[in-house]
């Protein structure tokens, strides 16, 4: 057997553009137009104009020239921005759309999970589609009877196993169909952002899973815009920009350059428009995260930390207030929280003023977090948001733990000197 997983040689996806849809046309449409294209065809020709030039379509190469290999084992990430061209990489490597140039070599089977219900018929039951798929991975019946009560209980949709996939909701579907994707034995197990989708007990639930198949030396192939998870699960990954390698290496060194690379990527979140507010008053404007003097989403642990709320208020209705924030983790317990009447209530003078909120250090372990924002006076809570702003922590450069995504790690990191002595 090759050493290898995955050989891929000068590939490059073409996608055309910008084409009109023709309208449906009458039988008496479709007999003028044919009598008057040649008349119309001659025209053009006679004008200067290229025959179709009204009807030529853009090209947009979302992969171009791409070669590497990926051996047996490895865990490996994809990074890049919206478009960098991840998505139909992995729709390559799944066989579900021909490349345009270029080969692809597959040694193993290959498991994959791209989109919500992918692989599923939406008229069959949980448990038809279990069988279906692993006899599209080559599966014999024992096989798949073996792993079917694992695959149903990590799913969680026992009560439904025996119900069209077409009445499951976007979360069951995902839930379904990760499970058999993971545990149908695939050489090889492709997993696209889709996991975004689920809640984020399920999220840590599914990248422990893929910890494990890596651990078992399947090959996984992972793609994200979580750092944090990428950096836990992948000990290399290859970064996409604008549909080619921008660079390939320890998973660590792609995700700092990457980052530095992408400093410049500013938030700044309209809170007016924001879907959860509570309250009677609209007072919070806008929110920015800041790191020193950049605004970023994705800090390091021990990262300084800060963010910045622009306020409005009634002046003739509120003279004093207080403002709260909580900061919680992505399974919505709350770690810390401030409040300004720690210091002071503040006295309003002015309809709007900006409050900033700073921290030197992010003591903080991977993860997503949020945090919410409250304003009160008196005993009055006016605006209320929640989820106000996101962000997520990696590990910092001198934190060398590379471990398996836990349940159990908490939140907070604490520098421990450690000192082992031996008993005289």
């Amino acid at each position: 057997m090759s050493n290898y997983a995955v050989r891929v040689r000068d590939l490059g996806k073409l996608y055309h553009i910008g084409a009109q849809q023709a309208a449906y046309q009458t039988l008496r449409e479709t007999i003028v137009s044919a009598v008057s294209s040649p008349i119309r065809r001659t025209r053009q020709i006679l004008s200067g104009q290229a025959y179709g030039a009204a009807d030529l379509e853009a090209e947009l190469w979302a992969l171009k020239d791409l070669t590497f290999d990926i051996k047996h084992g490895d865990v490996v990430g994809i990074i890049g921005h919206n478009g960098a061209g991840k998505s139909t990489l992995l729709k390559l490597l799944s066989r579900i759309t021909e490349p345009t140039t270029g080969t692809i070599d597959l040694y193993g089977r290959v498991g994959a999970l791209l989109e919500v219900g992918t692989g599923f018929h939406q008229e069959l039951t949980g448990r038809e589609n279990i069988y279906l798929n692993g006899s599209i991975l080559g599966m014999s019946r024992v096989d798949i009877n073996r792993k079917f009560d694992e695959i149903v209980a990590f799913s969680g949709v026992e009560k439904f196993i025996d119900t069209p996939v077409k009445h499951y909701s976007s979360g069951m579907g995902l839930r379904l169909g990760f499970s058999v994707a993971a545990h149908l034995e695939p050489e090889i197990l492709v997993v696209d952002e889709v996991l975004a989708v689920g809640d984020a007990e399920f999220q840590k639930k599914c990248l422990g899973k893929m910890s494990d198949v890596a651990g078992e030396g399947r090959t996984v192939l992972f793609v994200s815009h979580n750092m944090s998870a990428v950096s836990s699960l992948c000990t290399l990954t290859y970064w996409l920009n604008e549909g080619t390698i921008k660079e390939f290496g320890v998973t660590s060194d792609v995700i700092r350059n990457y980052l530095s690379h992408n400093i410049s990527n500013y938030i700044s979140v309209d809170l007016l428009s924001h879907q959860g507010r509570r309250g009677s008053h609209k007072i919070f404007q806008h929110g920015k995260l800041l790191h020193t003097q950049d605004e970023r989403t994705i800090y390091r642990t021990d990262d300084p930390f800060g963010f910045e709320i622009l306020c409005h208020v009634n002046t003739t209705e509120i003279t004093k207030a207080n403002i709260g924030f909580t900061i919680k983790n992505d399974q919505g317990h709350n770690i810390t929280t401030g409040y300004l009447d720690q210091v002071q209530t503040i006295s309003i003078t002015k309809p709007e003023f900006i409050i900033r909120v700073y921290l030197d250090k992010l003591p903080l372990i991977p993860g997503r977090y949020y945090i919410n924002l409250v304003f009160s006076s008196g005993t009055s809570k006016l605006d209320i948001i929640e989820d106000a702003l996101t962000f997520e922590v990696i590990w910092n450069d001198t934190i060398s733990l590379e471990y398996p995504p836990r349940l159990n790690w908490g939140d907070l990191y604490i520098p421990i000197e450690w000192d082992i002595d031996t008993p005289q």
